[in-house]
C-alpha cells in the first residue's frame, strides 16, 4: 500500500455537525466525512482491495463505499486530519496479513492442578450431606 497515492484517493465533504455548540453548530461545517471506494483504488494491489473488502464487510456501504466521519473538534481542518489517520490506521490494519495460531497443549501441571480442584470440591460437598447409617 502506498500511503501518499492513498491519501489523494478519499473523498472529503464538510457538514454541519450535530450536538451541542450553540449557534456555531448552525453556522459552521465542521465536520468531515470521507468517503473512499475500495474496488476502484488504484493504490490498492487485487489481493489488498480483496483483503480490504472482506474484513472490512460490516463497515461498507450497499454502493460500496468505505464512509469514516470526524467530528471531534471544533476546526475543519483538524478534524480532517483526524479522520484521514483513523483511515489510514483501518486500511493498514485490514491488509495487515493474520499470524496463524500455533496450537499448544494444556501443560500437565496445569491439568493436574484442575483435577485436585475438582476432587477437592466434590469432597467439601460429599462432607455436607446427611451422612447414611
Amino acid at each position: 500500500m502506498d500511503t501518499n497515492k492513498i491519501v489523494t484517493e478519499p473523498e472529503y465533504k464538510a457538514v454541519r455537525s450535530s450536538g451541542a455548540g450553540g449557534q456555531n453548530v448552525n453556522k459552521v461545517s465542521s465536520k468531515v466525512v470521507l468517503s473512499f471506494s475500495p474496488a476502484t483504488s488504484a493504490a490498492l494491489t487485487d489481493e489488498e482491495k480483496l483483503l480490504v473488502l472482506s474484513k472490512l464487510a460490516n463497515r461498507i456501504n450497499a454502493e460500496g463505499q468505505l464512509i469514516l466521519h470526524c467530528d471531534e473538534d471544533r476546526s475543519q481542518l483538524r478534524n480532517k486530519e483526524l479522520v484521514t489517520r483513523r483511515f489510514l490506521q483501518l486500511i493498514a490494519a485490514a491488509i495487515k496479513p493474520e499470524i496463524p495460531r500455533k496450537a499448544t497443549r494444556i501443560p500437565r501441571a496445569v491439568m493436574l492442578k484442575r483435577m485436585e480442584n475438582k476432587r477437592r470440591n466434590s469432597d467439601k460437598k460429599q462432607s455436607r450431606k446427611r451422612p447414611d447409617f
